[in-house]
């Protein structure tokens, strides 16, 4: 009996080939559970539900530092402290400054100062460098599934050939389907889709990063607005205030001028009075 091996997540046993490479998880795991890229720093990670798209080292940042910026570099929305995520200040640190990738050509390739770390004797950025592994490796796979069909195909038309006492048949060789212009087509139409699917990624995030703008700078116009006709209102309350205790001291002014008037005049009475009593 072949021996069986435990998924890594729902612990059920499987035979070696029905377990995944790296994650060793089963089929209805790899399901419910996919590898997926983290919204924020671009990494793939194992998503627990459909609702989770960032991963768990992401989340604690969020936790801690609130919602990242794009990075000045890599331009990932991956900046929780400064202007630069931690990939690249990391990177920073121990290679110097970055250079221009040869690939997306933006300014965020870091030199490690060793061809082998090299992709193809390319300085790429990270997520260049990723996506073209992930083109090598769906190369890699179309060209084991042409040479096993080949394979095939060659065993038949052997058999054929045998069959109808063909000696003299020329065998097709299964190079020569890995060789054909047509695989080195799909090599640049893979690479070619991978960077537009990077590319509207990117042009995703940062139309969200402008709608956020737009709707901040939105609230800020609803709130200085509010506040300016709460001052408005207030100063012309004032206003009227300072205007209405003006004229009362105004009038009060004038009824004690009145009163002094009258009462100097009753005094003035009274002296011409006294003076003209024997």
């Amino acid at each position: 009996m072949a021996a069986l091996y435990a998924c890594t997540k729902c612990h059920q046993r499987f035979p070696f080939e029905a377990l995944s490479q790296g994650q060793q998880l089963c089929k209805e795991c790899r399901i419910a559970h996919p590898v997926v890229k983290c919204t924020y720093c671009r990494t793939e990670y194992q998503q627990e539900s459909k609702t989770n798209t960032i991963c768990k080292k992401c989340a604690q940042n969020v936790q801690l530092y609130g919602t990242p910026k794009p990075c000045q570099y890599c331009n990932i929305i991956a900046a929780f402290i400064g202007n630069k995520c931690q990939r690249c200040t990391n990177s920073e640190k121990k290679y110097g400054p970055p250079y221009s990738c040869e690939q997306c050509k933006q300014q965020c390739a870091f030199d490690r100062k060793d061809d082998r770390k090299k992709v193809d004797g390319k300085l790429l950025c990270w997520l260049c460098t990723l996506s073209y592994k992930r083109v090598l490796q769906k190369t890699k796979e179309q060209r084991k599934h042409l040479s096993s069909s080949s394979r095939s195909g060659h065993q038949e038309k052997e058999q054929y050939s045998r069959l109808s006492g063909g000696g003299h048949y020329n065998s097709f060789s299964p190079d020569l389907a890995l060789d054909s212009p047509g695989t080195d087509h799909f090599v640049i139409i893979a690479q070619l889709k991978e960077e537009v699917a990077t590319l509207k990624k990117m042009l995703h995030q940062k139309d969200q990063m402008i709608l956020e703008k737009e709707k901040k700078i939105t609230e800020l116009k609803a709130d200085f607005q509010y506040q300016e006709s709460q001052m408005r209102a207030k100063m012309n309350q004032m206003e009227k205030t300072h205007k209405e205790v003006t004229e009362q001291l105004q009038a009060k002014n004038r009824e004690l001028l009145k009163q002094a008037a009258a009462l100097s005049k009753s005094k003035k009475s009274e002296k011409l009075g006294a003076i003209t009593s024997p």
